[in-house]
């Protein structure tokens, strides 16, 4: 169907713009995007997802404060609106492409709501395409970028109000389109995935003047599934990026009884112009987990389901309760510090070990996703 983005040049196929050019259901689009205050006293998480082939387009916000984590989920049908970014009372604006976003939670039935402007401070950096076939299958063709940022706005979590302002407030997104590989970790939607033999972060740190992204998926240190990450800086205007070709990891896994988490870590990247830059990172309380965003599944609630032309729900999860974080699973985005050449950073990890990875035992009775 046409649509006013139809009068905008950039189509790639033969038909409207709001067709993509399969037909597999997977087919995604997604908007992903964090924020944190210097002082690591709470952690913000919002995205959206876009399903043409579905006729579906969802998304989340949510607050991690200590640990407590306040979640807003919404679903609606795509058409006859297929490229208005508005689901329910949560809006997403691009107000200009690479530099500055909106994102915006009208008051609700549930205790969040916001108003928050995102703008970069550094160059976009593409990741290399994550593309997989299993047994002749296509697991997943994918692409993502990603960006570092300052933060404007004001956020309300459970009756208080946070002043958001650029000094004190970084944080980072991503763009991802393509076909994307599915992992069920919801036990009210089986089969429920089980992933052996691997380790795996995605990681996006950041600096006064430098952002750091890597992505790594390994079946043994050094014998990569996939990895990409860059060094994104900027002279004098001029973007600078050095690619990561690989990295050395050294966790140090904190004594949870109730899941996978960092401690601390130890990494060490090479670059392809052969230098090298040495990582130490702290995580902090605030950790969003993503399953609160529907990620892996939620009580039956999935990404790209169609509930009809509009549903929400909302909930507050006690991250120290046993059953929450069994619910919670891994996935997670855990706020850092980051030292490294005498300088400090801020950013967030992800992170999981599978069982039969041949390092870091103790936490693999936990699921690494």
């Amino acid at each position: 169907m046409l649509t006013p983005q139809d009068d905008l040049l950039g189509h790639q196929l033969p038909t409207t713009f709001d067709h993509v050019g399969t037909s597999d259901v997977r087919w995604t689009e997604r908007y992903w995007y964090t924020a944190h205050p210097k002082s690591g006293e709470l952690i913000f998480d919002a995205g959206l997802g876009y399903y043409p082939n579905r006729n579906v387009m969802d998304g989340f916000a949510g607050v991690t404060v200590g640990t407590t984590q306040y979640n807003f989920r919404a679903s609606r049908r795509l058409r006859p609106n297929p490229l208005d970014t508005t689901i329910g009372p949560l809006r997403f604006q691009v107000i200009e492409g690479l530099r500055h976003h909106r994102v915006t939670l009208a008051p609700n039935e549930s205790p969040l709501s916001f108003e928050l402007d995102y703008f970069a401070t550094l160059p976009g950096a593409e990741e290399a395409q994550s593309y997989r076939r299993r047994n002749g299958w296509l697991e997943e063709d994918l692409t993502r970028m990603n960006q570092f940022a300052r933060w404007r706005g004001w956020l309300a979590v459970d009756g208080k109000r946070y002043e958001i302002d650029e000094d004190n407030w970084w944080g980072q997104r991503d763009h991802s389109w393509g076909v994307r590989s599915v992992h069920n970790t919801d036990p009210m939607r089986p089969p429920v995935a089980n992933h052996r033999n691997f380790y795996w972060m995605w990681c996006m740190f950041q600096f006064e003047d430098f952002g750091i992204s890597v992505f790594l998926k390994e079946r043994a240190p050094g014998k990569l599934i996939y990895l990409s990450g860059s060094e994104v800086s900027k002279d004098a205007g001029v973007k600078r990026e050095r690619h990561v070709v690989a990295v050395e990891h050294d966790i140090t896994w904190a004594d949870d009884p109730l899941g996978q988490s960092w401690e601390r870590a130890e990494l060490l990247l090479h670059f392809a112009d052969g230098g090298t830059r040495k990582l130490d990172i702290k995580t902090i309380t605030p950790r969003f987990y993503l399953k609160g965003g529907m990620y892996g599944g939620l009580n039956g609630w999935h990404h790209g389901d169609d509930r009809g032309a509009l549903s929400t729900g909302h909930d507050i999860w006690d991250l120290t309760d046993p059953a929450t974080r069994k619910t919670a699973c891994t996935l997670s985005d855990h706020v850092c510090k980051i030292t490294s050449e005498g300088l400090t950073g801020m950013g967030i990890a992800e992170y999981g070990v599978a069982a039969g990875y041949p390092r870091y035992e103790a936490p693999q009775r936990f699921p690494a996703i």
